[in-house]
């Protein structure tokens, strides 16, 4: 037989005259002054009754409906839009139908729902040590007691009163006003019916009641594009991943002993559709990626892709650090490029920016009416160079905030590595402030123990989820352990850029031939250091913008010498220890510097010139992944030894590339402008050694001068070996050579 379920439906109880809700209340309601709404509307015990009261604005009358859209009660009016009734029992779900006129229309109800955020989440968060903040935070498509809609929930502790606000409810702050949670400073709510790509902002009272300026969700997973700035609703469950062989190897991928070439890359302008219009995610996926890989490059490094409002920052000030910038495409388009470069055998690492962030009114600044993620003294929450705020890394909540929001990239969309913005600016107290305008640690000194401890937080919790990952460090100064373990005393990060090679070997190769021999040391310099870290060779997008000139145009002398020059500081660049790093465009000599309005001169390929120099570095990225000794010792002393470095009149240098079980590697390079005929190298073994590189090739749009083929090794003793390699060596020319057998 089957089984009756009978639901009681609760019935009106009539009350005398007295009202239900005071009235100065009701006011407050209504002028959007009272903190929390859960405490007064939906329904509450009253006098061994239950009182169900509403606020429905512009409703002449309302009517308590089941979900079945059957009236059970009627309200009455208690002032100010506020609508109560006093029941003999307390409904198990209940909406409201309101009319004004002849219209009549559905109001969900908000205020029954029970709080999502658990004890846990609450004491996690208040510690600073939520390891998924963002399975707490922001909003988040959902079924709840039954009900599909969104729930929302935000960090903003000074606050007297916070609301979500969109389209689903006319902007209107009084509507929906969050749930205080306690002493934590989040405030939640469930909405039902709100679900993907609906917008929303949080309005905000401060701390004397002000009205603040609308918030975009410092968690929000989608946003608006600018100069709109709403954040969206995006439902990130249910991705089905097919990445699963590309993360599986990724670990021996981005070994210190791994071949790792990284093609830096601003999206919106490597390719544009037109003057004016961006490739979408897909577009890149389909035109970026096969490209790249095709180059031989192993990962691509994107430019901030957080969102952001003002397109010449580049992303680098962020302001949605949990949305890819919706100039590209949502979030799961964002993912399908992620697979996308796995299932082409490509890394994507992301600029992450933890330095700093803009002062946009709609943004974290003065978050709550308060200093909230920013510090309040300007000498150590203002940025001088950048016009940005610094995060507050002393307050836990901040400091959860952002390294949750690295673990997000990570573990969310499958990002490969996090290339740390601007460490150098996050190390010191005085970084780029002159006398009086920093204030010193605890200790009285310069250094920034916040930002250290935050720094290695992150990348002790990254590492600790997955050893596979990598993060880099863009960090100038010569603070000792940056790429050392945590426990060892370090900073924790997986490599460093070297700064100081770019920079001393940019001067090198910017002077004319004809001076070098007077500066020997400035190319061969970073040798002394080059294993104190696991370094990263970077050829940046900051080296070819503001004035800075493109890669060819810093090089001297006539076009053919400009090229020749290109050409071989790259053969350089490829032979020296150290991971590589070129910016889009540097691959095949973009004459013009770098400007994120237009797309990168991708019609000078038709120059045999300039395709040339991209064959030339295309060889040299399969060379680096072929020969195990460019690769295995790169970050490993014993992976480099010195053939010849003294030969300072004739500007050449000769060095070895070694890695157990690999064959030795001879990089040799003529800088001067002069020809070497007959020219001896001494090398560890005898036998044929293969030219794999010569810059000088005319595929790569060079002479054909020097060899081509293999080089006997003579028994001619020089530079401390038994056997030697008589060579030409051209002018302006770099060439490695492999022993064969």
């Amino acid at each position: 037989m089957e089984e009756i379920v009978v639901t009681y439906r609760p019935h009106r109880i009539e009350t005398g005259a007295g009202p239900l809700i005071p009235t100065e209340l009701a006011e407050r309601i209504a002028q959007g002054r009272q903190s929390s709404l859960f405490d007064v509307l939906g329904a509450h015990p009253q006098d061994d009754a239950w009182r169900l009261a509403a606020f429905v604005p512009g409703a002449e009358r309302v009517e308590a409906i089941d979900l079945e859209g059957e009236t059970f009660a009627e309200l009455s009016p208690q002032g100010a839009d506020v609508f109560a009734a006093l029941l003999d029992a307390r409904p198990e779900a209940w909406n409201y139908r309101a009319w004004r006129g002849g219209t009549d229309w559905e109001v969900k109800e908000v205020y029954r729902f029970a709080p999502i955020l658990g004890e846990l989440d609450e004491h996690l968060f208040a510690e600073g040590a939520h390891g998924r903040l963002w399975d707490v935070l922001g909003a988040h498509v959902r079924e709840h007691e039954g009900v599909q809609g969104t729930s929302f929930a935000v960090w903003a502790p000074s606050a007297r009163r916070v609301s979500v606000v969109g389209d689903f409810n006319d902007w209107d702050g009084r509507r929906h006003v969050l749930r205080p949670r306690g002493s934590t400073g989040v405030w939640e709510i469930f909405i039902p019916a709100v679900g993907d790509g609906a917008r929303y902002k949080y309005e905000l009272l401060g701390p004397d009641w002000e009205l603040l300026p609308p918030k975009s969700d410092p968690v929000g997973f989608g946003a608006e594009m600018r100069p709109d700035n709403c954040s969206v609703v995006r439902d990130l469950r249910g991705r089905k991943w097919r990445d699963a062989a590309w993360m599986e190897s990724r670990a021996a991928r981005q070994s210190v002993d791994a071949p790792i070439s990284i093609y830096e890359a601003h999206l919106p302008s490597w390719k544009k559709k037109n003057l004016w219009e961006w490739l979408s995610w897909r577009d890149l996926a389909e035109q970026m990626v096969p490209y790249v890989a095709e180059m031989g490059f192993t990962h691509i490094e994107a430019l901030p892709i957080t969102e952001h409002p003002f397109d010449g920052s580049w992303g680098y000030q962020p302001v949605g650090l949990y949305a890819p910038t919706s100039r590209l495409g949502g979030p799961h388009e964002f993912r399908d490029f992620v697979e996308a470069c796995h299932a082409a055998g490509l890394g994507l690492i992301l600029d992450w920016v933890p330095a700093h962030f803009p002062s946009d009114a709609h943004g974290l600044a003065k978050f709550d009416g308060t200093h909230l993620y920013e510090h309040d003294d300007p000498r150590q929450g203002y940025h001088p160079d950048w016009n940005t705020l610094i995060y507050n890394l002393g307050r836990r909540e901040v400091a959860n905030f952002l390294a949750a929001n690295g673990r997000y990239w990570l573990t969310e969309h499958h990002v490969d590595g996090l290339r740390v913005d601007a460490v150098a600016s996050m190390l010191y107290r005085d970084y780029s402030r002159k006398p009086g305008e920093w204030v010193p640690n605890r200790d009285g000194g310069r250094e920034n123990w916040e930002s250290v401890n935050f720094l290695r937080r992150v990348n002790a919790e990254v590492y600790g989820d997955d050893p596979s990952v990598m993060t880099i460090a863009e960090e100038s100064t010569a603070w000792p352990g940056v790429s050392k373990p945590v426990h060892d005393g370090g900073l924790g990060f997986g490599f460093k850029w070297n700064m100081g090679w770019m920079h001393d070997t940019l001067q090198y190769i910017e002077r004319d031939p004809i001076h070098r021999r007077h500066h020997h040391g400035e190319i061969s310099f970073g040798l002394h250091y080059a294993f104190s870290e696991n370094f990263v060779l970077p050829i940046s997008h900051d080296e070819v913008v503001h004035g800075k000139g493109s890669m060819l145009a810093k090089m001297p002398g006539d076009m053919w010498g400009k090229f020749a020059n290109l050409r071989a500081y790259y053969a350089f660049m490829f032979g020296h220890p150290g991971k590589k790093l070129l910016f889009m465009g540097q691959e095949f000599g973009q004459a013009t510097e770098w400007n994120h309005e237009t797309s990168v001169d991708w019609d000078l390929l038709a120059d045999p010139k300039h395709d040339g120099l991209r064959k030339l570095v295309r060889d040299l990225n399969h060379l680096y992944r072929d020969a195990e000794a460019l690769h295995k010792g790169d970050c490993r002393e014993d992976g480099f030894r010195w053939v010849d470095g003294s030969a300072e009149a004739q500007s050449v240098y000769a060095w070895l590339r070694l890695a157990e079980g690999a064959k030795p590697v001879l990089c040799v390079y003529n800088f001067s402008g002069a020809q070497y005929d007959d020219w001896r190298i001494g090398v560890p073994a005898a036998g044929a050694w293969r030219t794999r590189v010569n810059s000088d090739a005319q595929a790569y749009g060079g002479a054909g001068r020097g060899p081509s083929g293999t080089v006997q090794a003579d028994a001619a003793p020089a530079h401390g070996f038994e056997h030697s390699l008589k060579l030409s060596l051209p002018p302006l020319t770099g060439m490695i050579f492999e022993l064969e057998g």
